[in-house]
């Protein structure tokens, strides 16, 4: 049973998160903000995060800030009172997953936290399926058919961390940080030869792309 926590200071919609999710075969947890979120996931196994932008002590923003320090696959659902493009632009650079709107509408929730948790395990599965196309990590191989193609392992590395979370944008620093490493003394610039050089190695497989995303970074989508 995947292990859900609700962190918002809103005690009627926090109860009521709890209670969808629970009738729905999920075990849920709750937060009133952001510190007490924080003291839970030190101390439990959490497989999702739900946290409200606006909250006392420590804000849905530090939250996912700290986090991601230490837990950077951890999906992280954020909601906010307003849609903002500002606060979008802010959590996604911070590292949020995905983003609701208030008022909430359950149903939407619901489909919103299975294709996070799907991803999720997508990832910790090390293969990828995206129609007829296969990544395995393991082989650091795409195979489509008879197609084989294999990729050097940052590149490989890069497209499946991009592939995992279709539509969410990675700033270049996030992707440097993760695929190269923090401690590594490199130019933000390294990310865009990689992507430039899967660009073109991967012009046949019609399933995917990469697209820049001005003044932000990269996100991959897959079109219909």
């Amino acid at each position: 049973m995947f292990r859900i926590l609700v962190a918002e200071d809103d005690k009627n919609l926090r109860k009521l998160m709890a209670a969808v999710l629970r009738q729905n075969g999920y075990e849920a947890l709750t937060a009133e903000d952001g510190q007490e979120a924080l003291e839970r996931l030190h101390d439990t196994h959490v497989d999702l995060l739900i946290s409200d932008i606006m909250m006392p002590n420590m804000s849905g923003y530090q939250l996912t800030k700290e986090l991601r320090r230490n837990r950077g696959d951890l999906p992280i659902l954020m909601v906010t009172a307003k849609e903002s493009m500002d606060d979008k632009r802010k959590g996604f650079l911070l590292g949020t997953d995905d983003y609701m709107v208030k008022p909430i509408d359950m149903d939407e929730l619901l489909l919103r936290v299975s294709a996070l948790l799907r991803r999720a395990r997508i990832s910790n599965e090390r293969r990828l399926l995206l129609g007829e196309v296969e990544l395995d990590y393991d082989s650091l191989s795409i195979r489509q058919g008879e197609l084989w193609l294999y990729l050097p392992v940052k590149e490989f590395m890069l497209l499946f961390k991009l592939l995992s979370y279709p539509g969410r944008i990675f700033t270049r620093r996030q992707l440097m940080d993760e695929i190269w490493g923090p401690e590594v003394d490199s130019e933000e610039r390294t990310v865009d030869v990689h992507i430039k050089r899967l660009r073109e190695k991967t012009t046949q497989f019609r399933e995917f792309e990469i697209q820049t995303v001005r003044g932000l970074g990269y996100r991959a989508d897959r079109p219909v």
